[in-house]
């Protein structure tokens, strides 16, 4: 068996939390609007604006571990 290298392993832990960080950041732009529409009276526009920009945010850093993946 060939030893790994240490960016190999490096690598390999910024790919294991893709799905963690992706599902974390739309469950946080949800939550942020839902709570703005409570405290505005808005419901439920704000929690779609916040999921949309946290879905937003789940694929651009999806793909800026990709990008470094890419890279190495």
């Amino acid at each position: 068996m060939a030893p790994t290298s240490q960016s190999t392993w490096q690598l390999i832990g910024q790919l294991s939390t893709i799905g963690m960080s992706f599902v974390f950041a739309i469950v946080l732009g949800f939550g942020g609007g839902f709570w703005l529409d409570g405290v505005l009276g808005t419901k439920p526009w704000l929690s779609f604006v916040g999921f949309f920009f946290g879905l937003a945010a789940g694929v651009l850093n999806v793909y800026r571990v990709l990008q470094l993946s890419n890279r190495k």
